[in-house]
């Protein structure tokens, strides 16, 4: 018996099947609001078991892209409401994910009065897209005040607490992609002289203090987060493997001490960056007793496989699913794939979003 397309438990809720749609960035939310081709979107691809929205600011200051949906105003509330209605109405659960991008933005990215806010004062290398003039350099944020700490903490709480006013399962929090959660985990981005940088104790603190808020607002069974031990995107620098090691087996030892729901594991070496080491992978495995989702390139037997060995508790797809908005039923019939369109993935409109084909 397939164990990907089996029923399973996730926490509190049962999941259709073990395959979970990655959350992927599409910037079709104009005015960083969700609308009907969103809706349309989601709706298409719920025969997952879990599906993970793009990620989506939990406040104005983490709205580093254009064209990204928010989740910290009454409409944006209201228009994600559609979102989970119509994929509940199609079996599926959903999570948002919180995506705060930290020093990755630019002002013109930015609502008037928001700020590009960041661990320190160390702008990442490269440009980002703005719809207003094209390409621009990543300008140097401003280095995070106490203050910024705790209105930034107070934002992941309200934000929190609006996911579930909207209808969502959950959330993940964004610890991943060099986003702001990740940009105080690693030490490039990090080189605060206080109780936050330094030690990964401290590194850490900013990260756990999001998780420990979160929890406190919406409840253990509903927060899971994403993490890239070997990411290098957004100006990572890579960590030799034994600080690599020590730095995220001690993560997951916090997360599983504050009871996450989950640990959704990224590999991103299809894309070029370093693989997750399989010794990272088995001692997450070792210390953390919570779900993970491993997520990286994965085919159909290649996910049998490592959840037949017990390696993880679900697979996370991005890509297939963005082309093939019935990936399941695809992949249990040896069915061919559409191929994604990478010309159409952050493009307005609805080429490559809401035209892929289904089967039949």
């Amino acid at each position: 018996m397939s164990l990907l397309f089996s029923a399973t438990r996730l926490g509190s809720l049962t999941l259709q099947n073990r395959l979970v749609m990655a959350p992927m960035t599409r910037n079709r939310s104009i005015g960083n609001l969700p609308n009907d081709s969103v809706v349309q979107y989601y709706a298409q691809r719920a025969s997952a078991g879990l599906i993970i929205t793009e990620g989506t600011s939990p406040a104005a200051n983490g709205l580093g892209y254009a064209r990204i949906p928010g989740i910290f105003s009454a409409a944006q509330v209201a228009e994600w409401k559609r979102v989970t209605d119509a994929v509940h109405a199609k079996g599926a659960k959903i999570f948002m994910q919180f995506m705060h991008c930290g020093r990755i933005g630019h002002p013109l990215n930015l609502p008037a009065g928001a700020r590009l806010l960041g661990p320190s004062a160390i702008a990442a290398a490269g440009q980002i897209h703005t719809d207003a003039e094209g390409m621009k350099a990543h300008p140097v944020p401003e280095a995070m005040t106490e203050a910024d700490l705790k209105s930034t903490k107070e934002e992941f709480v309200q934000a929190a607490k609006n996911t579930l006013a909207a209808g969502f399962d959950g959330v993940e929090l964004h610890g991943a992609n060099g986003y702001l959660l990740e940009q105080f985990i690693r030490p490039n981005s990090n080189q605060r002289t206080d109780q936050y940088g330094g030690p990964i104790e401290n590194r850490a603190r900013f990260v756990l203090e999001v998780v420990d808020a979160v929890i406190a607002a919406i409840g253990r069974d509903k927060v899971g987060i994403r993490l890239s031990p070997s990411g290098v995107f957004n100006d990572m620098a890579p960590l030799a493997l034994d600080a690599m090691e020590a730095d995220y087996t001690y993560l997951a030892e916090q997360l599983n001490a504050r009871g996450v729901l989950y640990i959704h594991l990224v590999d991103h070496s299809a894309m070029g960056a370093p693989p997750v080491p399989e010794s990272l992978r088995a001692k997450l495995r070792s210390v953390f007793k919570g779900a993970l989702i491993f997520v990286g390139n994965y085919d159909a037997a290649r996910a049998e496989s490592d959840l037949a060995a017990g390696k993880c508790d679900l697979i996370a797809v991005g890509r297939q699913f963005l082309a093939n908005p019935d990936l399941p039923a695809r992949w249990k019939a040896g069915a061919a794939l559409n191929a994604p369109d990478f010309s159409t993935f952050y493009a307005a409109g609805e080429k490559g979003y809401t035209d892929y084909p289904a089967l039949g």
